[in-house]
């Protein structure tokens, strides 16, 4: 996924337009525009979520905030799965 105003190199990429904490983007890649419209809402639900509990945050501020927690979230995921993996591993020999 590619956020901005880029032109799409492949015909295969969609264009998408969000609206994230109130501004739009165009969003160009291969997944479908219902996948990146659900990623943009979930995006914009973490950032609102977060001004609630920093209200003097500029949106710069705030998109690097959320970032970092969904990084966080990501890795804590990826962490989790990994355990999975390997227990299911540990359980078929």
């Amino acid at each position: 996924m590619i956020g901005g105003n880029l032109v799409a190199e492949d015909n295969m990429k969609a264009r998408t337009i969000v609206e994230i904490f109130g501004q739009k983007y165009t969003v160009i890649g291969t997944e479908t525009s219902s996948h990146i419209r659900s990623v943009a809402a979930m995006v914009d639900e973490k950032m609102r979520d977060i001004q609630q509990y920093n209200a003097v945050l500029d949106t710069k501020q705030l998109a690097v905030l959320t970032a970092v927690n969904l990084m966080n979230e990501y890795l804590k995921t990826k962490e989790e799965l990994e355990k999975l993996q390997q227990q299911i591993r540990k359980e078929d020999k």
